[in-house]
């Protein structure tokens, strides 16, 4: 899996090197500050005026090595440890390594000469093969200093990336689970619906078959819309309540009451699309449709804490102990868990006075007017 999102993570190294470069060149200001009062400090302690070429030379030394950060900055870039190629690597960075031991050895070699100081002093090639195996053992701790903080903010910026495509991800996997799961919820309450118009025609009830035919038709037009956001409010997606409901009271005469409970806070809140249906759906099958006198569907929505509670009450004759999920309460618990994880639970428990009760708790998300 990493190889796969190593191969899709843009590659940002000339990001990279601009960002490192500029940040390390600034470094180099703060060593260069305190060797020029070091030196103006030794001068001090040793009773003596301190000279301008002492103090350029100690700074100057330290700015050089800004220009030289790109050879270890752009080997690291290059040559990476990786299977198979940490020879080749480890060669070009030894390589690097002399190469900016020589270029800083031979600048501090130059500007000596120019300010008349040491480590200018006698013959040069001597002078310069000196300077260099002193500078030697610091040059490497230096270049491997610089190649480590190009690799720790290469992988700094690759963990940054990585998690950010993993996410990218998680959330397309996310949207193909919830449009599935749409696909099953759909049909299934398509199925119902015409179901219950089947059994109208059946006993030619002609109005009410009429009238289940409209009402269907304008659900329908919501339910199969492809533009359908994920996320309604929940004002929303209690008008859509109200016309399946509608659907259900042709079907059930004047058996089916409906009591709704809604804070007014709650109707502006965010719900996933089509939430409550299936509980509707589940409540009116295994309880309101079992009952031979008239039913009650409650309906109610508050806010507990940082959740809101949503839930649909019964009183009809209770689930049975063998109660088996359908596909509706199945997708819906499927849903709360692919968008909210363990932030969201459903829970169906006997109600006080018979009946059966859905209670669902989501994370309240106000949506501004």
């Amino acid at each position: 899996m990493s190889e796969i999102l190593d191969e899709q993570i843009p590659r940002r190294s000339s990001v990279l090197d601009r960002r490192l470069l500029l940040l390390i060149s600034a470094g180099c200001l703060v060593p260069a500050v305190l060797a020029m009062f070091q030196e103006y400090l030794q001068a001090r302690l040793a009773a003596r005026a301190p000279r301008w070429q002492d103090l350029v030379f100690s700074a100057s030394d330290w700015l050089f090595l800004a220009v030289l950060t790109p050879i270890p900055s752009y080997l690291g870039t290059g040559f990476r440890f990786r299977p198979g190629r940490r020879i080749s690597a480890l060669a070009a960075h030894i390589l690097g390594a002399a190469a900016f031991c020589v270029i800083w050895s031979g600048f501090g070699l130059g500007l000596g000469w120019l300010l008349h100081r040491y480590p200018a002093v006698g013959p040069l090639w001597p002078a310069y093969l000196n300077w260099t195996l002193i500078t030697t053992p610091f040059s490497v701790l230096m270049y491997f200093g610089v190649l480590g903080c190009v690799y720790a903010f290469s992988y700094f910026l690759q963990v940054q990336e990585r998690e950010a495509y993993a996410a990218r991800l998680t959330a397309q996997l996310a949207e193909a689970r919830l449009g599935a799961l749409r696909m099953q919820l759909n049909p299934h309450f398509l199925f119902n619906s015409l179901n219950a118009l089947s059994v109208l025609v059946r006993e030619q009830n002609i109005t009410g078959s009429l009238r289940m035919l409209e009402l269907l038709s304008d659900v329908l037009h919501q339910v199969l819309s492809a533009d359908q956001p994920q996320n309604v409010s929940l004002a929303e997606e209690l008008k859509f309540l109200q016309k399946y409901f509608a659907i259900e009271e042709v079907r059930f005469s004047d058996r089916l009451r409906v009591h709704w409970n809604i804070e007014d806070r709650v109707r502006l809140a965010y719900v996933p699309s089509f939430l409550l249906q299936p509980l509707v759906e589940n409540a009116i099958k295994h309880g309101i449709a079992k009952k031979a006198d008239a039913g009650r569907i409650d309906i109610s929505a508050k806010v507990i804490g940082d959740h809101l509670e949503l839930s649909v009450k019964d009183d009809g004759v209770g689930l049975k102990p063998a109660y088996a999920e359908g596909v509706g309460l199945s997708n819906t618990r499927e849903r709360l868990r692919t968008l909210y994880g363990n932030d969201a639970s459903l829970t169906m428990t006997p109600a006080a006075e018979g009946g059966t009760e859905a209670i669902m708790h989501i994370p309240f998300r106000p949506k501004t007017p």
